[in-house]
């Protein structure tokens, strides 16, 4: 059986709240080999750890992120929204695939510039639309690219060819084994995002996936441990 990247979607959101760092840090004491997380930037340029583009489903202030500074989102949210710098030290040496849903060329540029100078390239890949991960590419030649692909259509060969993408990532219902089989032809490894059922899990890893992002880390521990 091929490995199976362990990826916690968002952390471990059924124990600590999304994109925190008490998140981050029980998905790798449960198992995940990497944790996706979700950046933005605050008014002030500062890259933290939010999926919405306001902070009401998680904070309860309706409050759109790029209207804060920073210190005004630390003050909102008791400093429970962490900063791309401290999530990176809080992972230490694991891994963090960076979604980026707000992937403007200022995000993507702070973004990676922050990772550069964290050090952290080696142990960060990137993830969103092909518009966010060209200005990924643009902005480092060497990243490694999940690129985010919703469709059964494949991409055209000339996005490819400018966004160099490592993984191609997709909502897992999109997925089956001839379009793994087709991908590993193609010399591209495939992610997929987010089954939380054992079914769905064996499912994907009969197809021969090689990332699954899920909510219950645990649980696909669990079933690749039981993996024949």
């Amino acid at each position: 059986m091929r490995s199976v990247t362990v990826v916690g979607h968002r952390g471990d959101p059924y124990r600590a709240r999304e994109n925190t760092l008490p998140s981050i840090g029980s998905a790798f004491e449960r198992g995940a080999d990497a944790v996706e997380v979700d950046v933005r930037l605050t008014k002030d340029g500062v890259p933290v750890l939010l999926h919405d583009d306001t902070l009401k489903r998680l904070w309860g202030h309706d409050r759109p992120l790029s209207s804060l500074t920073h210190e005004q989102l630390r003050e909102l949210t008791a400093g429970r929204v962490p900063t791309l710098r401290e999530a990176l030290i809080a992972a230490g040496p694991h891994r963090l695939m960076l979604d980026l849903p707000g992937g403007n060329e200022e995000s993507v540029r702070r973004i990676v510039g922050t990772v550069r100078e964290a050090g952290a390239g080696e142990r960060v890949f990137y993830c969103a639309g092909a518009v966010a991960m060209l200005r990924v590419r643009d902005a480092d030649p060497h990243a490694e690219i999940a690129l985010t692909w919703t469709s059964l259509a494949p991409p055209r060969p000339v996005l490819l060819d400018r966004v160099r993408p490592k993984w191609l990532n997709y909502r897992w219902g999109l997925v089956g084994r001839e379009l793994v089989e087709r991908l590993h032809r193609d010399g591209l490894l495939v992610s997929t995002w987010t089954p939380d059922t054992r079914r769905s899990m064996r499912r994907l890893i009969a197809h021969g996936v090689d990332s699954i992002t899920t909510n219950r880390v645990d649980v696909l521990a669990a079933v690749l441990r039981k993996a024949p």
